[in-house]
């Protein structure tokens, strides 16, 4: 019987995602993360299935290539578009990991799974101390950072495996272990690949390379903030900028001449929501008014700044608490949509009266 291993259809799909991702003109750090993800399980299955032993050196070479690329390919993505050129010293993992092979091949149980933990780390931190996925388009709301999240995670899981490895190595039961080599690295390099080329994964690739990274906040800054959520307010209000479905916080922040890190602060400070979710707040209001004048529903999703219908449908029950199409029932029935909306969900308006600064809190979440 013709037996067809798991990770060479691994290296199938991820094969076939670069294609894909290549023809369709996307991101080529993204190319050739999936390239590498299809390289090692290639390379998986000719060692574990075909006994190629020749290439079992290379395993945990390819192996560290996975978890910079994953890391650059995330900033590239949602942070800072990437000039691949000063990107160089992310070899020094696999790098390292080939010097390990050469002259110190008893410590790659411990230096491969550190590398995969390190960017892991990387990429959680990132995601929790930063307002910072600057490229992430706001429609998409908190999926992009999920999304990474998960990838960062999955990356500390391959290291946690890669120590389950090493111990049935050691315990004597090299067959458990290539059998968990081929399992853990398929499932972990699939997901990578998955999780890579989701739809929110990235932001819109024609954002312009402008750096409005600002220094970090002061309490000085404070005194600002209700006049920076007001010029916000303005701007949406006149311009109906938040109708963009590429919008992003770099975009937004571009507009109003400030840095990225001041907006995000201010909206949170001032209405304890993440930009995020207060630009999809105006949409979500554009989207009532449309349905309430009979606009079917998919039509006043496109028209108010969303691509998607989860993430229109979630931001939808969100704010209002109800779903688009009880909220077009309730208009219909004349029962009325106002008693519906929780207290506070609607974006503030220009002439809202804004918080006191002094009672604001500083401690609350970016």
């Amino acid at each position: 019987m013709l037996m067809f291993p798991v990770p060479l259809f691994v290296a199938a799909v991820t094969g076939y995602l670069a294609l894909r991702t290549l023809l369709s003109g996307g991101r080529p750090l993204l190319v050739a993360l999936l390239c590498v993800c299809a390289l090692q399980s290639v390379l998986v299955a000719l060692v574990i299935f075909y006994r190629v032993d020749v290439l079992r050196p290379l395993l945990p070479v390819t192996a560290t290539l996975v978890p910079p690329l994953s890391w650059i390919t995330f900033r590239d993505a949602l942070v800072h578009h990437t000039d691949i050129r000063r990107s160089w010293r992310h070899l020094a993992a696999p790098a390292f990991t080939l010097f390990c092979i050469a002259f110190a091949p008893e410590t790659l149980d411990i230096v491969v799974p550190l590398i995969f933990v390190a960017y892991g780390t990387a990429l959680l931190t990132h995601l929790r101390r930063n307002s910072g996925i600057p490229l992430a388009k706001l429609a998409a709301g908190e999926y992009p950072g999920l999304i990474w999240k998960a990838l960062g995670w999955a990356l500390i899981g391959s290291a946690v495996s890669d120590g389950l490895i090493a111990l049935a190595y050691m315990s004597g039961h090299a067959s458990w272990a290539e059998g968990l080599i081929s399992l853990t690295s398929s499932f972990a390099l699939l997901f990578v690949a998955l999780l890579s080329v989701a739809p929110d994964a990235a932001g819109p690739q024609t954002e312009a390379d402008e750096d409005v990274t600002a220094p970090a906040i002061h309490d000085e800054h404070l005194a600002e903030y209700p006049a920076i959520v007001a010029r916000l307010n303005s701007l949406i209000d006149q311009q109906e900028i938040h109708l963009d479905p590429d919008l992003t916080l770099t975009r937004l922040a571009r507009r109003l001449h400030l840095p990225e890190k001041r907006l995000s602060s201010a909206v949170n400070r001032i209405t304890g929501e993440n930009v995020s979710r207060y630009v999809n707040g105006w949409r979500i209001r554009h989207a009532c008014a449309l349905i309430e004048t009979g606009t079917p529903i998919t039509e006043a999703m496109f028209a108010s700044g969303f691509n998607t219908k989860s993430n229109f449908n979630r931001e939808f029950r969100r704010v209002t608490g109800i779903s688009p199409s009880d909220w077009r029932g309730n208009t219909f029935e004349g029962n009325g949509n106002e008693s519906t909306v929780p207290t506070g969900s609607w974006p503030l308006q220009p002439d809202t009266p804004k918080e006191n600064v002094s009672d604001i809190a500083v401690g609350r979440n970016r």
